[in-house]
């Protein structure tokens, strides 16, 4: 029997080594949890999404009484973007996460759903996505959606 190691690559920094536009876009992100609507869960997850024309679009987690009919706020912004701009590759998407009536310590990253639709807006237009999960204190960046969905599921695993 074969063993097989899987890693994956997350630079870990603080808000200060960010570059200008990676705090803008985290910015755009810490922004939009003030437009999510979560009263059953009380976690308020903003999303900010940088294309390659230099255009910004955000969203926010939207629920529902009936669970699985909510959604996530990098799914939200990723289909605006997708919808108002559909030429235009994704280049970074940048995700904070508040509660308790402070930002999160610790990042979140992306559930399943969503590294699922970051990878089909990777692979559509063969651009990487890169992704900014901002904690209060300390940022992950990640270079691209496969290092966080090894083995992941797309067109070409037919």
């Amino acid at each position: 029997m074969k063993e097989l190691k899987i890693t994956a690559k997350i630079q870990v920094c603080s808000y200060n080594e960010l570059t200008f536009p990676e705090k803008n876009l985290t910015n755009i992100a810490k922004e939009a949890v003030k437009r999510s609507y979560s009263p059953y869960s009380k976690f308020q997850v903003g999303a900010a999404v940088l294309l390659n024309n230099g255009e910004m679009v955000s969203g926010s987690n939207q629920e529902n009484v009936a669970y699985p009919s909510g959604l996530c706020a990098e799914r939200t912004a990723l289909f605006y973007a997708n919808a108002q701009f559909p030429d235009e590759a994704v280049d970074t998407i940048a995700v904070a996460a508040y509660t308790n009536g402070d930002f999160v310590e610790e990042p979140i990253s992306p559930c399943g759903a969503c590294r699922q639709v970051i990878l089909e807006a990777q692979n559509r237009y063969n651009h990487p996505v890169q992704m900014i999960l901002c904690g209060k204190e300390i940022v992950y960046k990640v270079e691209k959606i496969t290092d966080l969905l090894p083995l992941s599921f797309d067109s070409l695993s037919k």
